[in-house]
């Protein structure tokens, strides 16, 4: 009997400890979807944004899809842009210059994040890539651009000094 109550207890820890360690593994992993709630610019015009417009990162375990829109506006929503023919170029930038989308694969080396987009709004990014610092603490991902490389034979455009604060809704 008392053989038994000894399985029985290592059985039970052994149950608890494997129901337990997917949820650790979770909280420290890039994997699920993340809401942006928080946007940091830091630099000459320093501002924080605490409830920044819709923004969405998914990482599953090799690829990510990012689809935002930046600034502190909603864009304009259909009925203010004309068809595209007559749509003005300020009229398009308006709408379509604020989002973003990105969709591709990324590594992790160490704290940081490197994201190789094969598709993006835009195209001179495609087959290149877009370094971050990362940091995950429970379920809020901090990241921070370091450097982007052009896929394309374009130089990169100044980075935005930017930090972003995302919580895990999946």
């Amino acid at each position: 009997m008392h053989t038994m109550t000894k399985t029985n207890t290592i059985l039970c820890a052994l149950l608890l400890t494997s129901s337990i360690a997917p949820a650790q593994q979770k909280s420290t992993s890039l994997t699920g979807a993340w809401q942006v709630t928080k946007v940091q610019m830091t630099g000459p015009n320093a501002r924080t944004v605490t409830d920044p417009q819709p923004g969405l990162y998914l990482f599953t375990g090799k690829y990510f899809s990012v689809m935002m829109v930046n600034g502190g506006q909603p864009r304009p929503i259909h009925p203010t842009l004309p068809e595209v023919p007559k749509a003005t170029a300020q009229e398009i930038l308006a709408v379509y210059g604020p989002f973003v989308a990105n969709t591709g694969t990324y590594e992790i080396n160490g704290s940081e994040l490197i994201m190789h987009p094969m598709v993006s709004k835009n195209p001179e990014l495609m087959g290149g890539s877009v370094n971050y610092s990362f940091k995950i603490q429970g379920n809020s991902l901090t990241v921070k651009m370091l450097k982007m490389v052009m896929g394309a034979s374009v130089p990169p455009p100044p980075l935005p000094p930017m930090i972003w604060t995302l919580t895990r809704v999946e």
